[in-house]
């Protein structure tokens, strides 16, 4: 299923709840490398919001989620079906699927972890970045097309280069038009955003694409605010394949990683 412009709803959020798993999204969730696609960062934040109302649990918080793509992410209406892989009194696996058109677009499982205070031993070996305050605005729509990117205030820290960067995102628009998601599904809505903030080579004809296949996010704090900061590193082999790595922060400093493999295509 695909979607003109025309077809997608209207609003601040970025999605519509249309109730029962079922959603419809909105301009500001369109992608960068097609116009009648969704953007991956949006559609994960969905998703992790999906899996933390799923059978809730007061003693845990997921500590991984790791995403499969498996195909262009149409715009438009869809739904999310949520399943418990593995319960469990201190480990449970959780799953989602966004499914439109009858075909399954995204594939997300989730590690959620029992909780326990861990403070006398707590210690973080990832550097902390400069903060959004200190930091100078960034026009990402100025490389990238489509709603997503222009839904983003962005700010970049000196430095910034192709291949690498720290770059800090947030959004005014909510996931939902209930606009009650907490701030985990907040950010993990901005962290796919992280291939394109230090892109080797600038998208469009004669050049490359390089889109991700998946998106794998560890979470060793649990991410609080609206702010989101990527500490980037883009890596591309010589077989057509390459890698995008993030450290996370949130304003209390960094919270986790993410990785993302690349598929390389000559524009």
């Amino acid at each position: 299923m695909t979607a003109d412009l025309a077809e997608l709803a209207e609003g601040n959020s970025y999605y519509v709840d249309q109730g029962g798993g079922r959603f419809q999204s909105t301009i500001h969730a369109q992608g960068a490398w097609n116009a009648h696609e969704q953007h991956m960062a949006p559609a994960s934040g969905l998703m992790a919001d999906c899996l933390e109302r799923h059978q809730p649990r007061a003693d845990m918080r997921m500590a991984r989620i790791s995403y499969e793509i498996l195909g262009l992410i149409p715009g438009g209406s869809f739904h999310i079906e949520t399943a418990t892989l593995r319960p469990g009194k201190t480990i449970e696996l959780l799953q989602a699927e966004l499914v439109a058109g009858g075909r399954t677009a995204i594939r997300a499982t989730a590690w959620r972890l029992v909780t326990s205070d861990t403070t006398a031993v707590a210690a973080v070996e990832d550097l902390p970045i400069p903060g959004p305050d200190d930091c100078k605005p960034y026009d990402g729509a100025s490389v990238w097309p489509g709603g997503y990117i222009r839904s983003l205030e962005m700010r970049v820290a000196e430095g910034h280069r192709p291949g690498a960067g720290k770059v800090w995102l947030r959004t005014e628009h909510p996931l939902t038009d209930r606009a009650d998601s907490g701030d985990l599904a907040r950010l993990m809505g901005l962290v796919d955003t992280a291939n394109g903030i230090a892109a080797r080579v600038p998208p469009g004809r004669d050049s490359y694409a390089f889109p991700n296949l998946d998106l794998q996010v560890h979470m060793y704090r649990r991410p609080e605010g609206e702010w989101l900061g990527l500490d980037n590193a883009v890596s591309f082999g010589r077989d057509g394949i390459g890698l995008t790595s993030t450290v996370l922060h949130d304003l209390q400093g960094p919270f986790g990683r993410a990785e993302q493999i690349l598929t390389l295509r000559r524009t």
